[in-house]
C-alpha cells in the first residue's frame, strides 16, 4: 500500500516540477519574442501604410491618431498623409466580424475627397481558395479609384455594386462591410485628420 502511496506522490511532484519548468520557460521565451514580434507588426503597418496612400512625406505612422467609433468596440487608427505640408489622404483602419471564420481588418487609403486610393488586408482567417482571395489584385481593383459615395459597397446580389468572390459572399459582404465602416469614419473626421498638421 506505501508502495502505491509513494509513487503516485512522485508523479504528482514530477508533474508539478514539469509544470513550472515548462510554465517558466515559455514565459523567458515569450518575454524574448514580445520585442521582435512587435517590431514586425510594425513594420507590416509601415508597408501597408505606403501601399494604399498616394506618395506622402510625413509619417502617418507616427501622426496616427485613434478615434472612438460607433462603428468598432474599440477606437479606430487613422492614418493622416500629407507632402508639403498639404493633406493628400487617410489610412483607416476597418473591420467586421462577419466574416466567414471572423474578424477581418483591412487598411482603407483614402484621397481627400474620400476616393479610395487602395485596400490592404490586415488581418483574415477565412477559407484557403475562397474567401483568401480577397487580397488578390484582381478582387481589389474593383474598389481603386471608387467613391463610396456613388459606389454602393454592397455585393451585387445585395443590391450594391461589389462583385463578390466565388463561394465566398460573405467573406466579400465582411470585407464591404468592413470598408464602408474605414469610409464612414473618414467622413466623420476629415476635417480634424486634415487640421491636424497644422
Amino acid at each position: 500500500m506505501s508502495k502505491k502511496e509513494s509513487t503516485f506522490a512522485s508523479m504528482v511532484v514530477s508533474l508539478l516540477v514539469i509544470t513550472l519548468v515548462s510554465g517558466f520557460a515559455l514565459g523567458f521565451i515569450n518575454d524574448l519574442t514580445i520585442e521582435p514580434k512587435a517590431k514586425a507588426k510594425l513594420d507590416r503597418k509601415i508597408k501597408a501604410v505606403k501601399l494604399v496612400l498616394p506618395e506622402f512625406d510625413n509619417n502617418p505612422v507616427e501622426d496616427f491618431k485613434l478615434v472612438k467609433s460607433e462603428f468598432a468596440m474599440d477606437s479606430v487608427e487613422i492614418y493622416p498623409a500629407f507632402k508639403n505640408g498639404k493633406f493628400i489622404g487617410a489610412a483607416i483602419i476597418g473591420s467586421s466580424e462577419k466574416g466567414y471564420s471572423g474578424l477581418i481588418k483591412i487598411l482603407v487609403g483614402f484621397k481627400p475627397d474620400g476616393t479610395i486610393e487602395n485596400i490592404s488586408v490586415l488581418e483574415q482567417k477565412e477559407t484557403p481558395g475562397l474567401g483568401t482571395k480577397m487580397k488578390d489584385e484582381s478582387f481589389l481593383q474593383q474598389f481603386k479609384g471608387k467613391n463610396p459615395s456613388k459606389f454602393n459597397l454592397k455585393v451585387v446580389k445585395d443590391g450594391g455594386d461589389v462583385d463578390a468572390l466565388t463561394g465566398a459572399t460573405i467573406s466579400t459582404r465582411a470585407f464591404s462591410e468592413s470598408t464602408k465602416m474605414a469610409y464612414d469614419e473618414f467622413l466623420n473626421n476629415v476635417d480634424f485628420i486634415n487640421k491636424s498638421k497644422s
